[in-house]
């Protein structure tokens, strides 16, 4: 994909994304992505060198590889939306090989998925990509459903099946993130020992959270979210484009006191623009030290589209890169192929600078 190709996708919004300077937050207080960051930022902190050498695993890799960017492909919908859900639509991927090839012929760093998907394959693979074994999700067997991440394995299975880097998530704002929040911060602490880096999905869940607009989308709520999770050392953290903002003031209705909020969060370090949106959320992992990938969301009529204005937003915000799934697999394979591709094209395109 070429900048021609990136502004047809773009539309409407083309020049807003492409030109908008950001005042709110200056790129100069950032730590933004390059290919020294290892060294930069990782580098002087706590990481023992085997977690630098799995950071340069991850960072090194793929079509992006030496740029400080990422592309990841992670499938763990089979838990989190039940495989039925997920697959249906590509049934190719119940297979878990072929996973771990769209991740390949993809040009992706690394294939993000669960302990059953990577070790049916390990022995082939391990060493062809990186690998990152999510290692709890959200299992939707039970009735009523429930909204509760639990561990799935250990994080010496994880090592034992050569992975670079652990995933897990938490869902901050639920009632069971403060047992979820000490659960992930032992599991990082023994991955960091053991020489695997960090990846959290900084997610929020509460129904309070939507009250008409949903505010599991909202910038201040979200950042939050992204401190909570470099807090407990997180190398990398995934958090959902945010949408909006303003999610403190929303919960501080009426009689209520929710959090803490500064009117400076608003007037001062963000705006309604998207992009500065998202450096909020760049802004709270550590001013970028731990990089910040966006999820794609959901698959539906506009992939390519939808995928190619989320990484740009994310990349002239300052972020790390796309963690991109369901609008890969959930198509043909070629075709999911050529989405990572175009995934990756923005952050090869010097043309999309940082804002």
């Amino acid at each position: 994909m070429n900048l021609d190709q990136l502004i047809g996708m773009l539309g409407r919004e083309a020049d807003s994304l492409l030109s908008h300077e950001s005042k709110a937050v200056p790129k100069d207080w950032l730590h933004l992505p390059s290919p020294q960051f290892i060294d930069s930022v990782y580098g002087p902190s706590d990481r023992n060198p085997q977690v630098l050498r799995s950071l340069g695993n991850l960072f090194g890799a793929g079509r992006l590889g030496g740029t400080g960017y990422l592309s990841i492909l992670p499938i763990d919908q089979g838990i989190e939306h039940s495989a039925g859900a997920s697959f249906a639509a590509n049934p190719l991927y119940f297979d878990p090989e072929n996973i771990v090839r769209l991740a390949i012929e993809g040009g992706c760093n690394a294939v993000a998925t669960t302990f059953g998907a990577l070790g049916f394959v390990a022995r082939k693979y391990a060493h062809k990509i990186p690998f990152i074994v999510k290692i709890n999700h959200n299992e939707l067997l039970t009735y009523p459903n429930k909204s509760d991440q639990i561990l799935f394995g250990t994080v010496q299975e994880a090592w034992n099946l050569g992975a670079a880097a652990v995933g897990a998530t938490i869902y901050f704002g639920s009632p069971e993130s403060g047992r979820q929040i000490v659960e992930i911060a032992k599991a990082f602490d023994e991955a960091h020992r053991l020489g695997m880096a960090t990846i959290l999905w900084c997610y929020l869940r509460n129904d309070a959270f939507k009250a008409g607009t949903d505010y599991h989308l909202a910038a201040d709520l979200t950042g939050q979210a992204n401190h909570l999770g470099v807090t407990i050392q997180a190398d990398i953290v995934k958090q959902k484009l945010p949408e909006t903002n303003g999610g403190y003031k929303m919960l501080n209705l009426g009689q209520s006191s929710y959090g803490k909020l500064d009117e400076r969060m608003y007037t001062q370090l963000a705006s309604d623009h998207p992009i500065d949106l998202c450096r909020y959320q760049v802004l709270n992992g550590f001013a970028g030290r731990a990089g910040l990938i966006n999820s794609g969301g959901a698959s539906g009529a506009n992939d390519f589209a939808e995928a190619a204005r989320t990484a740009v937003i994310n990349k002239r915000a300052g972020g790390t890169g796309l963690i991109s799934g369901r609008k890969a697999f959930q198509r043909p394979f070629e075709e999911g192929v050529k989405l990572l591709h175009s995934i990756q094209d923005v952050y090869l395109m010097p043309e999309v600078t940082i804002a």
